[in-house]
């Protein structure tokens, strides 16, 4: 398949997939979503034993392209619930992934790219990258994000970053345990390499089926929480706030809120 927004390489037993918008800070388009989900579904098919993740340039992913947002204002109900619904569908293909997954995290990975990079099995991140759920201040919620984060970090803290959409630095990711480890920029690619290597050493069949098994204790929670999400996603984006915050983020000014 001839990708437009991600490149797709193999070394095996190793298939990487490079969000490849480095002009835009792999920010994500409904485009690129498509191509991650298409392209993490054939991972799932091909001979590959482990999935790389990362990002072109000095960034991993900005989040939500501004391309995108500049079109927000104008779209319906339905059209959010299919928003909701595609990047739900991305982040569950990449839970459920029977391949062990990686996150190389070469840099800022804001929003709907923390998502991405800390919903993979192992996340390994440069003192480069930095992490935020920021969807509040412009008047979002996040909503999809927040049921893998209340997964990894429980009640207390995903209300932290979520209420106050902060960014925070790797340190600080890696003590919440959103991180598996710091590593300097020269040498992510090799630390990378020697984790596939010694995760492509075990029995596949038993990869896929511990996968299985950690996602299915998980599921009903998850499930029930990604259809509230998605409800309150739609909901939020129909809001004064919603158009406020789209307003001064595209103006670059601070929102004025009202209650």
């Amino acid at each position: 398949m001839n990708y437009l927004t991600i490149a797709v390489t193999d070394q095996p037993p190793v298939r990487t997939i490079t969000l490849n918008r480095p002009e835009r800070r792999n920010a994500m388009t409904a485009g690129m979503q498509m191509e991650l989900i298409a392209a993490l579904e054939a991972a799932a098919q091909s001979d590959a034993r482990v999935l790389v993740l990362t990002g072109a340039g000095d960034a991993f992913c900005s989040g939500l392209d501004l391309a995108e947002l500049q079109g927000m204002e104008n779209k319906t109900a339905s059209e959010f619930r299919a928003d909701a619904e595609r990047l739900a569908r991305l982040f569950l293909t990449l839970y459920e992934l029977p391949l062990p997954t990686i996150a190389a995290v070469n840099g800022p990975a804001i929003a709907g790219g923390t998502g991405l990079a800390t919903i993979c099995d192992f996340t390994l991140a440069t003192p480069e990258a930095k992490f935020g759920f920021t969807e509040v201040r412009i008047g979002f919620v996040p909503a999809l994000v927040s049921a893998f984060l209340a997964l990894q970090v429980g009640d207390k803290r995903s209300r932290d970053l979520l209420l106050t959409g902060r960014l925070f630095t790797v340190e600080e990711a890696f003590g919440l345990g959103l991180i598996n480890d710091l590593i300097p920029k020269e040498e992510l690619a090799d630390r990378v390499a020697a984790l596939a290597r010694d995760l492509a050493a075990n029995s596949p069949q038993s990869l896929a089926a511990t996968k299985r098994l950690l996602a299915a204790q998980n599921r009903p929670w998850l499930d029930a929480a990604i259809v509230s999400a998605m409800e309150a996603n739609v909901l939020a984006r129909e809001t004064p706030d919603f158009r406020e915050g789209l307003a001064a983020f595209l103006q670059k000014r601070k929102p004025l809120w009202t209650k």
